[in-house]
């Protein structure tokens, strides 16, 4: 199942990484905290459309419309991974870790270990 945040457009993403940082935001957030952003009016159109494609919701606090997405941090995370590995890594999570191990970035020693607890709990799991 492929989550709505993946058809997305670059802006509605950039908004929707925005909500999703702060957890909820209003228009004037979303403006402020926009790289380059549109018009003001522009960011309302665009976070309207991100209610119509069921992405996001909003809470009325006096005047003004708080959004807050519709999916979980940790659901749509977990789509975009997917989504990441199924485009750059040919459907292989072991391509997609071996690029970050292999990778100039260091991993640290509790990192190394909380990926050797995953996958031994992922094996345990298999047999």
């Amino acid at each position: 199942m492929t989550s709505k945040t993946n058809r997305l457009s670059r802006r509605e993403r950039q908004i929707m990484d925005v909500i999703y940082a702060k957890g909820e935001a209003t228009a004037t957030e979303v403006s402020e905290l926009l790289t380059d952003a549109p018009s003001h009016s522009a960011v309302r159109a665009l976070l309207r459309i991100l209610e119509d494609k069921g992405v996001l919701k909003h809470r009325e606090e006096g005047k003004r419309f708080v959004f807050l997405p519709v999916e979980s941090v940790e659901k749509a995370s977990r789509s975009a991974l997917k989504q990441v590995v199924h485009t750059f890594f040919e459907g292989s999570l072991a391509n997609a870790v071996a690029a970050f191990v292999d990778s100039k970035e260091k991993i640290s020693p509790d990192e190394l270990k909380r990926l050797e607890s995953i996958i031994k709990q992922a094996k345990n799991q298999k047999s």
